[in-house]
């Protein structure tokens, strides 16, 4: 029986430990060893579930750290490859008419998932509305509402910051490519003005129903993909005016569609896939579990 499973949703890669099958410290040290690519086995993050008891019809609880070892709230990429990996094992804990939807809560809170098509492996999450942070409350312009000075060295960016279970910020630009988000995504996302640190997504807007986007995620560096960062920036834009409520957003990685209902109500779908199973050493399974037995002993 294999001790984790290795994912992908269009290149952001996630390691998935069942707690039930391998008792590891659930810990940032653990997800930083086994997150590591040369010293682990290598993941922008780490999926540990599911957490306590599991009941039909009830949510699933995961935990989600990023490769640095820091909690995640809510990964739309990580949820979706955590719900195909769970249907995909125990199709008894599927709900609704097709037995493909299951509810995951997280630290960002609870999350709608349905397996679309298992061929293809696509997945759609429905998350909340986001919560914008306001810059101007008085102004009725969108942009003017939204829209705030970031300085980050000699520049002066126009920004919009949001929470949708993890921080974001949304740059809009006229251009984006790998080069600025390597330039700007570490300043931005340690800005003091961001004492627990931000995910970034740089933003072009293409048409009313196009964007394309670069990603600097706090706890990862520069991914290809993000889920809650396609739904960040295409709710900014959205927030802005700029995009309608069916969102194609292009990422280094590949292609998402996010969707904005009338409520704020998000959705994200796209593909996921399963690339391996895989047994860690006695030694490395000693040091992921080391944590948890020095921690007892102290305790």
């Amino acid at each position: 029986m294999s001790d984790f499973v290795k994912y992908h949703a269009l290149g952001n890669d996630y390691l998935v430990v069942d707690p039930r099958r391998l008792d590891i410290a659930r810990t940032g040290d653990t997800a930083r060893l086994l997150c590591d690519r040369r010293y682990g086995v290598g993941a922008d993050g780490l999926l540990v579930g599911p957490v306590g008891p599991v009941v039909p019809g009830e949510p699933v609880d995961l935990l989600i750290f990023n490769a640095d070892g820091s909690p995640c709230g809510r990964s739309g990429n990580g949820i979706r490859i955590f719900a195909s990996h769970l249907l995909d094992r125990e199709p008894q804990l599927g709900r609704g008419p097709a037995g493909n939807q299951v509810t995951v809560r997280t630290g960002g809170g609870t999350s709608r998932v349905e397996i679309r098509d298992p061929g293809t492996g696509t997945v759609r999450i429905a998350t909340g509305a986001p919560t914008f942070t306001v810059a101007d409350p008085s102004a009725t312009d969108p942009a003017a509402r939204l829209l705030r000075p970031l300085v980050v060295g000699h520049r002066t960016l126009s920004v919009v910051a949001l929470d949708d279970g993890n921080p974001h910020l949304v740059v809009p630009l006229p251009a984006v490519d790998r080069a600025i988000a390597g330039a700007l995504g570490e300043p931005i996302a340690g800005h003091p003005e961001f004492p627990g640190r931000t995910n970034v997504e740089f933003l072009r807007v293409l048409d009313r129903s196009t964007i394309e986007i670069e990603i600097w995620e706090r706890g990862a560096g520069y991914t290809t993909a993000s889920g809650s960062g396609a739904c960040a920036a295409a709710g900014a834009a959205h927030a802005l005016g700029l995009v309608d409520d069916q969102v194609v957003v292009h990422m280094p990685g590949g292609t998402v569609e996010v969707g904005i209902d009338a409520d704020g109500t998000v959705t994200l779908t796209g593909p996921v896939r399963e690339v391996f199973t895989g047994e860690l050493s006695g030694d490395l399974i000693a040091r992921v579990t080391a944590e948890e037995r020095e921690t007892e002993r102290i305790g």
